[in-house]
């Protein structure tokens, strides 16, 4: 007779593919996961809790390293709160810069996501190539606030520097190469019949499943519901441009990569109409000496790469919050990985993971 026993096996918390400091306990029977429990927390650095201290101005360099992959959206959603609370009204040309900006770093949150999902599943290749057109939106990045990853860009009225001679032409010229890479892109790897059989029906739930565990982005709409707060509760000038939402219908790992994908090309038509319709004259800064709230509370979500981010801010009229808490979508996307581990082999673990897309500074932000 053979003799079985369970096995507990530790995957992370320094692990290549889990992303950064996260670990997930695993009981095994032989290579079928019976049971994972996710541990968090490695990475915590008590951001809220800091912003207490903090005037409004001086908590923006903390967003930009929760999700340290889209820290332009990071910077927004705080930025954005404070405006609703005060009743800012942004400068049209601030707004535009704002699209731009976030809509550069969708493009590149989701390069950086298909490279090192392909990574994690075995292929080299892609995550070279996602880099080499990652690096042209750096750069362009770069010149535009001085900073490759932490950008510290946005203000609350605005933001902090207006585009340099020519960076506008450089975002349009862009536009059509990355077009065409996407292209590239998916005659590497879309159809790949390895690919297809590491991803197609793995990591299934269906759209209750979704909405119960409160998932947003790519994890709700690869079920098939069309939900998108540029849409569907539209912020800053969003209702101006013609875009569509990408939805699946299976709701598996292979739906969650066809909605990146094609989100990607989505973010690449908006900028063509941003820049087309761009005011190269006004102003891009418009708020008062000491940015002070009125006393009360607000809440701001809007869709990053990972789904829903909100900031909800609890003010008593100082420079500096009462309460401030981040909803933070990696979070709350990584609470369904013990559902769809169940039952899974060891194999499929990384590339449930991977299709969840986290990041650790928000996961423990």
């Amino acid at each position: 007779m053979l003799r079985t026993e369970e096995l507990l096996l530790n995957v992370g918390p320094q692990h290549p593919s889990t992303h950064g400091v996260f670990r997930v306990i695993v009981k095994l029977d032989g290579e079928v996961i019976r049971e994972a429990i996710p541990v968090m927390g490695y990475l915590h650095r008590g951001t809220e809790k800091l912003a207490e201290n903090l005037n409004y101005t001086q908590i923006i360099p903390y967003t930009d390293r929760m999700d340290y992959v889209s820290a332009m959206t990071n910077n927004y959603v705080l930025v954005n709160a404070v405006e609703k609370l005060m009743g800012l009204q942004v400068p049209e040309k601030a707004e535009y810069l704002r699209v731009i900006v976030m809509e550069l770093q969708r493009v590149v949150s989701h390069l950086v996501w298909w490279g090192t999902y392909l990574l994690d599943i075995g292929a080299q290749s892609p995550f070279l190539f996602a880099f080499v057109e990652r690096e042209k939106v750096i750069d362009m990045f770069t010149e535009l606030c001085g900073a490759r990853l932490t950008y510290n860009y946005m203000r609350v009225g605005g933001v902090k520097w207006d585009a340099p001679d020519g960076w506008i032409q450089k975002v349009k010229d862009f536009v059509p190469h990355m077009y065409s890479k996407l292209e590239e892109f998916d005659k590497l790897v879309s159809g790949n019949e390895i690919f297809l059989s590491r991803i197609k029906g793995v990591g299934k739930y269906d759209a209750q499943t979704a909405i119960n565990y409160s998932l947003s982005g790519a994890n709700l709409r690869c079920t098939g519901v069309k939900w998108d707060l540029r849409k569907d509760q539209p912020y800053s000038i969003y209702d101006r441009f013609q875009f569509d939402v990408p939805v699946g219908q299976n709701g598996d790992c292979y739906d969650r990569y066809v909605v990146r994908m094609e989100e990607m090309r989505q973010s690449l038509r908006i900028l063509e109409q941003a820049l087309e319709q761009f005011p190269h004259q006004g102003e891009i800064l418009k708020a008062p000496r000491a940015i002070r709230p009125p006393a009360g509370e607000v809440y701001a979500g809007i869709e990053s790469p990972r789904g829903e981010i909100g900031c909800y801010i609890v003010s008593k009229g100082k420079t500096e919050p009462f309460r401030l808490k981040f909803r933070r979508p990696s979070f709350v996307n990584l609470q369904i990985l013990p559902k769809l581990l169940v039952g899974e082999t060891m194999t499929n673990l990384i590339t449930i993971l991977g299709g969840i897309d986290i990041v650790l500074g928000e996961v423990d932000g």
